[in-house]
C-alpha cells in the first residue's frame, strides 16, 4: 500500500532525537549476519520511467528510516524519514514530489530524469537506537532516437560501383546492428563494417544483394530501427556470369590464341634447328 507524504512539521522534533542516538552508536555498532542490501528494479533505467529501490535484509525490530540522495548519509540531502508506531512519514529538503516510501522500507521513484543519476543510502534504526545503511546506484539513460540510413547510391549496376551505406545517429554510447529483408544481416567476403558498424560497404555489389536495408542502435534501456531503404541491382546483359564485359573476354581469347601461336612458332623453330633445316626427300 503506498503511503502519503505526511505535513513537513509533524513529528521531527522525535525523529532527530533518535537520529541522533544512531549516529552515535553507528560507529561501535557490531556488523549484522545478513547485510542490508538495495536492489533496483529495473537495472538501467529510461528517462521518464519508474524505478523502485528494494530493500533486502532488512533487520527486526526497526523503529525509523530514511532515505538519502549521494553515497552517505547528510541531513541536508535526506528525501523522506519514516518513523514507525505511530507511522510519520516526513519529507527532507530534497523531496521533489515524485518519491514514495512504503512500510518495508522500499522508496519508488517515479518519472526519473538524467538529473537523478547517482547514489541513493538508506538508514534503518532498531529500537535499540542502533543503525545500518545501505546504498543503491540509480543508472538514467535517454532512449535512442530513431536513426536514418545515408547510401551512396540506390539504383546500381551489377558488377559496378561499390555501395556504401551509413547508420546516421546523433546518439552516444550506442550499438549498431545491421538488418536485411527484415533478418539480421549475414556479411559475406564482399562486404565490410566500420569500427563502428555506422557504414556498410559492398564491394562488387551482386544482383542477390539488392532488397532492403535498415540499422538499428539500441542502449541499456531502448532500441530503434531506422526506415527501410531500398537498394536496386541492374543487370548489364554486356556483362558475363564472371562479370567481364564482352570486350575483356574478346581480349582475352586474342591473348590465349597469340599465345597458342607463339608456341607452336617456337617448337617449329627448335624443329628446324635439330633438323639442320633440311626437309623430308
Amino acid at each position: 500500500m503506498e503511503l502519503p507524504i505526511a505535513p513537513a512539521g509533524k513529528g521531527c522534533v522525535p525523529w532527530q532525537g533518535l537520529l541522533l542516538a544512531v549516529l552515535l552508536s553507528t560507529f561501535w555498532n557490531p556488523p549484522t549476519t545478513t547485510q542490508l542490501t538495495i536492489e533496483l528494479m529495473p537495472t538501467n533505467v529510461a528517462e521518464g520511467k519508474d524505478v523502485i529501490f528494494l530493500v533486502r535484509n532488512l533487520p527486526g525490530k526497526l523503529a525509523a528510516y530514511g532515505w538519502y540522495k549521494g553515497d552517505k548519509v547528510d541531513h541536508h540531502q535526506q528525501i523522506a524519514s519514516y518513523k514507525i508506531g505511530p507511522v510519520e512519514i516526513t519529507p527532507g529538503p530534497v523531496y521533489s514530489g515524485r518519491e514514495t516510501i512504503y512500510s518495508n522500507g522500499s522508496l519508488l521513484f517515479r518519472n526519473v530524469t538524467q538529473e537523478d543519476t547517482g547514489y541513493y543510502t538508506l538508514q534503518v534504526i532498531n529500537t535499540s537506537y542502533q543503525g545500518e545503511v545501505g546504498t543503491g546506484q540509480l543508472r538514467v539513460y535517454q532512449p535512442v532516437a530513431q536513426p536514418s540510413i545515408q547510401a551512396s547510391n540506390t539504383t546500381v549496376t551489377e558488377h559496378q560501383d561499390p555501395v556504401v551505406l551509413t547508420c546516421l545517429t546523433n546518439d552516444t554510447g550506442i550499438s549498431i546492428q545491421w538488418f536485411f529483408n527484415n533478418q539480421s544481416l549475414q556479411l559475406t567476403e564482399r562486404m565490410k563494417l566500420s569500427q563502428d558498424n555506422s557504414t556498410l560497404t559492398i564491394d562488387p555489389i551482386r544482383r542477390e544483394d539488392a532488397g532492403d536495408y535498415q540499422c538499428e542502435v539500441s542502449n541499456l534501456v531502448s532500441a530503434s530501427k531506422s526506415d527501410l531503404l531500398r537498394l536496386d541491382v541492374k543487370y548489364d546483359p554486356t556483362l558475363g556470369s564472371s562479370g567481364l564485359s564482352a570486350g575483356a573476354i574478346g581480349g582475352i581469347v586474342i591473348g590465349v590464341l597469340a599465345g597458342v601461336a607463339l608456341i607452336a612458332a617456337l617448337v617449329y623453330f627448335l624443329y628446324i634447328r635439330k633438323t639442320g633445316g633440311s626437309g623430308p626427300l
